[in-house]
């Protein structure tokens, strides 16, 4: 039995354009002597698909493109995710199309609703399995979650100081009853569509989890994913096989489109080729390009702008941009004050040359001391503070969104995660744009990924990796007049964010009482500007984004 998988990147709601994309797998996979080829969850419409599901039309326009797409299918079986309506009831399914005609559809047993997922609010669950004859042997269909098996508690969490994401709670022990039930109804070999989202050690977890589905029924499993970004979500693909001794035998490349087919012998996988295993860094890095790609591209933007000030942030976006759409589709503006470094000027202007980007200096003073000018009754014997700084930041947002409104770029925004937990930034100001490429990104993984990037070409000046950071908005600014470490301030945020540790926890692993105060204070209080913030790519278990639902109104605070 020869298996393709079919690791595509879909567009949410091109539904024609996705029949088409999985019609062109599927002769590909004839080509090459496949007997079945699976596609990714939901595959038809895109995932999430998120409240289009609640209308009829779009329903209506997924059946239809179904039953063209099983009408042109011939010589091998196709198994496609999609949204089906049975008896007013909606399911993620998955159908399998064979000869002409829909063969078989299986229903998602086990519906996510947790972090980023809210799969209870538009599905319901089936509760049969779906097995079917194809090249003398007998195919079991399952869908993401099904593999994965009911939330565990909330509350079991292991003990400080180990920690451990939800996904990796959630794949202990055996508890997917659909797995089994596809083995107690013949099958030989599992096919599971998934779109699992990226975040950094996921693909680690997958393996724990699929490995152990495969050793509970002795089948093996072939976990096929979508691959590509959809707002702030970035599916990385990286679809693998295991044996039924749950061993990986094939391992397909992460955040890139490929179509491999897989041979099962006897119920074993011959093995294949298996794609090294990269640092988080690359994977990372690769995580935004591809959400930046996809963003713009599929959103239909003919190229980006974002404000290059000379500091790391910018730099890092700047990278990630070019390496994502090329030079030809960024644009750079170095916008200085009269607090802006010379250096600044000289860096950012070398890493737009090293980029090959377009780079233009629109200087602010002007426009800063005419607004001056107009407040001056206003702030008459009043001391220079933030007002003054944010309103720098500020004229830089709105000359950004001139230039955007003007051609038709999206503005990238280059905030971190550290500062988009203590609201060091400024709303209407470098909080202005479309997207928000560095928004789940700490301030220490971007040095990181910086010295990651120069690994692979030196194009980021050496001193903009080493100079103290700062927001150069008075004299002799640096970030840490205002904030802890950021080697304190990401590790107590981790703990806190992703983690959902309390301060006396956070506490009890060394973190000084001042500096857990201080950063859970700025934390609570910044969440009507990030409520505010643009969408951006999520790469850690919990970012600002679907799965950080705070109240902004909330006079809960932690106890200390």
């Amino acid at each position: 039995m020869r298996i393709a998988i079919a690791q595509i990147n879909c567009t949410l709601g091109d539904v024609a354009g996705n029949a088409t994309r999985i019609f062109d797998s599927a002769t590909r996979a004839i080509a090459l002597g496949a007997d079945v080829l699976i596609t990714p969850e939901l595959s038809l419409c895109g995932y999430p698909p998120e409240d289009l599901l609640l209308r009829d039309d779009f329903i209506a326009a997924c059946d239809n493109a179904l039953l063209e797409l099983a009408q042109r299918i011939r010589g091998i079986a196709v198994v496609v995710g999609h949204p089906a309506g049975v008896r007013g009831r909606l399911h993620n399914a998955a159908s399998v199309l064979m000869d002409g005609r829909v063969v078989g559809t299986y229903a998602k047993r086990d519906l996510p609703n947790y972090t980023v997922f809210d799969e209870e609010r538009y599905f319901e669950p089936g509760d049969r399995p779906c097995v079917f004859d194809v090249a003398g042997g007998r195919l079991g269909v399952n869908i993401c979650e099904d593999v994965w098996g009911p939330q565990g508690p909330r509350t079991a969490r292991p003990a400080v100081p180990e920690v451990r994401d939800q996904d990796e709670l959630r794949g202990q022990p055996s508890v997917a009853e659909a797995p089994r039930m596809a083995r107690a109804a013949g099958a030989q070999a599992l096919l599971v569509l998934n779109a699992s989202p990226y975040h950094v050690n996921k693909l680690a977890t997958r393996y724990d989890v699929v490995s152990a589905r495969a050793r509970e029924t002795g089948m093996p499993i072939v976990f096929c994913n979508l691959v590509g970004g959809q707002d702030e979500l970035v599916f990385d693909g990286a679809s693998f096989v295991v044996d039924g001794a749950g061993k990986v035998t094939h391992q397909l490349p992460a955040f890139e489109e490929a179509l491999t087919v897989i041979e099962i012998v006897d119920g074993v996988p011959v093995p294949g080729e298996v794609a090294p295993e990269q640092p988080l860094e690359a994977m990372v890095y690769k995580a935004l390009c591809l959400g930046v790609r996809d963003y713009v591209g599929k959103n239909g933007f003919p190229g980006v702008l974002l404000g290059l000030s000379g500091g790391i942030d910018s730099a890092l976006v700047a990278c990630v941009a070019a390496d994502a759409l090329g030079p030809g589709k960024v644009r750079t503006v170095m916008m200085p004050s009269q607090y802006t470094a010379r250096m600044s000027h000289e860096d950012a202007e070398a890493l737009a040359a090293n980029l090959n980007v377009r780079y233009t200096v629109l200087a602010i003073k002007p426009v800063f001391d005419r607004f001056l000018e107009t407040l001056a009754g206003e702030f008459k014997d009043l001391p220079f503070d933030t007002t003054e700084e944010n309103l720098q930041s500020r004229i830089r947002g709105t000359l950004l969104m001139a230039l955007s409104n003007k051609y038709g770029s999206i503005v990238l925004t280059t905030g971190n995660k550290s500062e988009m937990a203590t609201g060091y930034a400024t709303l209407y100001g470098d909080m202005a744009g479309g997207f928000a490429v560095l928004k789940d990104i700490s301030k220490t993984l971007v040095y990181r990924l910086c010295n990651w990037r120069n690994g692979q070409g030196r194009v980021i000046p050496e001193r903009i990796i080493t100079r103290p950071p700062s927001a150069e908005l008075k004299p002799n600014q640096v970030d840490q007049d205002s904030l802890p470490p950021y080697e304190v301030l990401d590790a107590i945020m981790e703990l806190y964010v992703e983690h959902d540790r309390g301060p006396q926890e956070i506490m009890r692993l060394g973190f000084a009482r001042a500096d857990v105060e201080r950063v859970i204070r700025l934390l609570t209080m910044s969440e009507y500007k990030r409520r505010q913030a643009p969408v951006g790519v999520r790469i850690t278990p919990r970012g600002f984004g679907k799965d950080w639902r705070y109240p902004i109104t909330n006079r809960y605070r932690d106890k200390f």
